[in-house]
């Protein structure tokens, strides 16, 4: 690993639609961390899961949602009401950092061969 690079744990995003919640309010910005092994022991416990495995992907993103919009709490109840867009980019973007550890991604030119990184732009982000 470079030693001057910095590891980040926390990444922004912006929904394409937005969570609406019950008093109408539109939260798109929104703080996502990186998951951990406790996350992944949690989900496999968890009796929703359990039950409905599809279910799995709403109580991961809830723990890893750290902020979204002036909500206090993101709940996987809560997540319910996500629009499908906005479901598929929270995955996309989920997958994007745990993965790659970044929203950047190696490229190289295709003229003079010099390599680069590119930020990662996904649906939705402004």
């Amino acid at each position: 690993m470079d030693s001057d690079r910095i590891l980040y744990t926390e990444f922004e995003f912006i929904l394409p639609r937005g969570l609406v919640d019950a008093s109408g309010g539109v939260h798109r910005q929104g703080v996502m961390r990186l998951a951990t092994a406790k996350d992944e022991m949690f989900v496999q416990k968890d009796r929703g899961v359990q039950d409905n495995p599809a279910y799995a992907v709403l109580v991961m993103l809830s723990r890893t949602i750290t902020r979204l919009g002036e909500l206090s709490k993101v709940t996987p109840e809560l997540l319910e009401n996500l629009f499908s867009l906005d479901l598929a980019y929270l995955r996309e973007f989920y997958n994007r950092i745990n993965q790659q550890g970044d929203v950047y991604i190696p490229v190289q030119c295709p003229t003079c061969n010099s390599q680069f990184q590119v930020e990662l732009s996904l649906a939705g982000e402004s």
